[in-house]
């Protein structure tokens, strides 16, 4: 894009938002999704929206599910990423419409994939995923949900029902106009790679995760 218009040389408006630029088909092996591709002129990522079926403005079932190489592409059991990703995925399959937000830019809760990993190692040697952020002089979570409500107004959006265990994410969409009719828990079974992590999630983070009582037997 131009910075600078005209013969006086005027710079021109930067822009600001999401702005649509792609729809195509994305058969997948949960089913036929629309993969919406947008561009995030305020952080300057490529994002994308996976969407199911036909979407109403109302009480749409919804993920906002944020980039994480190592769980979604790799299978990772240090978190719950990549299985959280597949039952979102087969959640709106199932209903028979809805939305899978993939926030990119995400990556270890805003910081990065080689900080995470460097944040991963730290977790090797005894300090929680907190304490690894902050040992590293890194945020704890820096992300930003904006985009994905932006995403939801482009799409026509007005509320939505939402797969999370992060109360953060729902005053986000509260704040940026998205109403939230309800939260649906997104739980899964944890191993012993990731019951330490995920019990830092919610004594630290306040993610609700109550399943995590009913194995207090995994170190």
């Amino acid at each position: 894009m131009t910075d600078y218009v005209g013969v006086l040389g005027k710079k021109a408006p930067q822009r600001t938002g999401v702005e649509r630029v792609v729809n195509a088909p994305l058969p997948t092996v949960y089913g036929k999704f629309q993969a919406v591709g947008y561009l995030d002129h305020d952080r300057g990522d490529e994002q994308v929206a996976l969407v199911y079926g036909d979407i109403a403005a109302d009480d749409v079932l919804v993920r906002l599910h944020s980039e994480c190489l190592t769980g979604d592409a790799f299978g990772s059991q240090h978190c719950e990423c990549g299985d959280q990703l597949d039952a979102a995925l087969r959640a709106v399959v199932k209903e028979g419409s809805g939305i899978v937000v993939y926030l990119r830019g995400h990556e270890g809760r805003g910081i990065g994939l080689l900080a995470k990993l460097r944040a991963m190692a730290l977790q090797a040697e005894g300090l929680d995923t907190v304490e690894a952020n902050l040992a590293l002089g890194l945020p704890v979570d820096s992300r930003d949900y904006g985009v994905a409500a932006g995403i939801f107004h482009d799409l026509g959006v007005n509320s939505v029902r939402l797969m999370s265990n992060n109360p953060r994410k729902r005053e986000a969409l509260l704040r940026h106009g998205i109403e939230v009719t309800e939260t649906v828990p997104l739980l899964i079974t944890p191993c012993e790679s990731n019951i330490t992590y995920l019990r830092t999630k919610r004594e630290r983070l306040d993610h609700h995760l109550p399943h995590l009582d009913a194995v207090a037997h995994l170190s």
